[in-house]
């Protein structure tokens, strides 16, 4: 058979896979459709795909004609182990003429009572996204032909599994993280607040999150912080240390302790993890805000009729990213009457065309002690303006005002 002849086949042979596309079936419902028609084709019992978790290096069973208990049992298989384990390793193609637990992991195969087995990887944008496999109960030789078929078939699918991936990712973060972020703004007797959150037009939704609660004693922890990376991963780790940091604040009367603790979980459960972190307490006279900074930006304070100046504080070591165990540090904050505090995290200052100190004196220069809504709005449109904003943007203003007697 001619070279073009076998082209020619191979492409009839997608298609009839392939077949018409369905937009009202999900993904898991169009590989199921997508991979009985495979069976039909290529004259084969089973047709799998197992999709890759890279946070645990390993395939999990996601659809299946022919063998669906795989998906049903929640089949798992490491990868480098076993037959679909050795294809995503090798990122290459792998045929297999016995079945047994010699050759493969998964059990299910072999009582299945298949003998011969291809499975080839499915990457896409130099990704690995998976395994496709096949099987026969009958003794089968696969040529190159059906291992090019195969190999087509499972880059369309890697895309489409890809896309389908990055859309879930990107639903799960923004649920999250909008669980995590404040709803509204507390009401407290002697501050007011204003806040924005924006995620960055070229990383999407990240780590970054403000949280304001209430401490015994009527103090207000006021926290500031930013996961390093992006997406899904960032955002759990968020969610983690925002639950850790709140249950430190509760047994601990120092900012410098909380973030110690803090740290000390990270580094022991968290680990490959970074992030910065401003926490503070604000006092129940509410004149002033006791500050320690785990390698995050200081604040802006602004106080009326005068410039902004940023907070000196100095930075203790990110959290989860400490060597031995330095003593951090505390700065205590003055907050006069009808001063303004902005929080921050980098997002806010740090741009390809504009150094991250160039930017944080810009943004002294924006703040202007006032309403802290209209404090926000003025950092926005001086920071960000009408270009958007190219990582995470959180922002969080506070300002003290003097309490009526008897009120």
């Amino acid at each position: 058979m001619s070279r073009s002849l076998d082209a020619e086949n191979r492409l009839q042979q997608l298609e009839a896979i392939i077949g018409a596309p369905a937009t009202h079936l999900g993904l898991a419902e169009m590989l199921a459709e997508t991979l009985q028609r495979l069976r039909e084709v290529m004259a084969v019992d089973t047709a799998t795909v197992l999709r890759y978790q890279p946070s645990g290096r390993q395939l999990v069973a996601f659809a299946a004609a022919g063998i669906e208990e795989e998906v049903h049992q929640g089949v798992r298989v490491p990868v480098g182990r076993g037959f679909a384990g050795r294809v995503a390793l090798e990122r290459a193609p792998v045929i297999l003429d016995h079945v047994d637990e010699t050759t493969v992991v998964n059990s299910l195969l072999w009582e299945r009572g298949l003998h011969s087995m291809l499975g080839v990887p499915m990457i896409a944008g130099g990704e690995l996204v998976g395994v496709l496999h096949i099987g026969s109960v009958a003794l089968r030789q696969f040529g190159e032909s059906e291992v090019i078929t195969m190999q087509l078939l499972a880059d369309r699918l890697a895309m489409a599994v890809q896309v389908e991936a990055l859309e879930e990712n990107r639903t799960a973060t923004m649920a999250l993280q909008r669980s995590l972020l404040p709803s509204s703004l507390p009401e407290v007797p002697g501050l007011a607040f204003g806040a924005r959150y924006v995620p960055g037009a070229e990383t999407g939704l990240g780590g970054d999150w403000y949280d304001l609660f209430s401490l015994p004693g009527d103090r207000l922890g006021v926290v500031m912080g930013d996961v390093s990376g992006h997406g899904l991963d960032a955002a759990v780790i968020m969610g983690r240390l925002r639950s850790a940091l709140r249950a430190y604040a509760l047994d601990c009367e120092s900012p410098a302790e909380v973030l110690a603790k803090l740290d000390r979980k990270a580094n022991h459960f968290e680990h490959g993890a970074m992030a910065t972190v401003a926490y503070g307490i604000i006092g129940a006279d509410r004149e002033t805000l006791t500050l320690s900074l785990a390698g995050h930006l200081p604040p802006v304070l602004a106080l009326p009729g005068a410039a902004a100046r940023l907070v000196d504080s100095p930075p203790d070591p990110p959290i989860g990213l400490t060597i031995g165990v330095p003593e951090r540090r505390t700065t205590v904050v003055e907050l006069p009457s009808d001063g303004v505090l902005v929080f921050y995290t980098d997002g806010l200052v740090e741009r390809r065309d504009r150094p991250v100190d160039v930017g944080m004196e810009q943004l002294a220069q924006a703040v202007r002690a006032g309403d802290p809504e209209w404090v926000c709005a003025q950092v926005m449109a001086a920071m960000i303006g009408s270009r958007p904003a190219q990582d995470d943007v959180a922002v969080l203003a506070i300002r003290r005002r003097d309490v009526p007697a008897g009120a």
